[in-house]
């Protein structure tokens, strides 16, 4: 059995509209990742990815995100377009986020 997408509303987008191998768009949004107060991530050179059946996700240049607030994860993933995905948990103060962020070190 397969999904089937709802019709749009006005503004809406369809991951079943998106493509397979995903797409890269840039933004230039200002986008913000915030967590127990702390600012991790601040940037405008971001990429959306849509890939069919997924929600967008961004890509965050690794120079605009405060790195000394991640801790590399155990988990690990791999998709045959963007290859091995690695992740990271997120730890400020006494608060934890595990798997919160991932990034392909060797995309293929």
């Amino acid at each position: 059995m397969h999904p089937e997408a709802l019709p749009l509303q006005p503004g809406q987008e369809s991951v079943w509209s998106y493509p397979r191998p995903p797409r890269l768009e840039p933004t230039s949004k200002h986008l913000q990742i915030i967590f127990n107060g702390e600012v991790l991530a601040d940037t405008r050179q971001a990429f959306r990815v849509l890939e069919t059946s997924h929600p967008p996700v961004y890509y965050i240049p690794p120079a605009d995100i405060q790195q000394q607030y991640l801790i590399p994860s155990a988990r690990s993933t791999f998709c045959e377009w963007k290859g091995a995905g690695n992740y990271y948990s997120v730890v400020v103060g006494e608060k934890q986020a595990l798997d919160v962020g991932w990034y392909y070190a060797h995309p293929t």
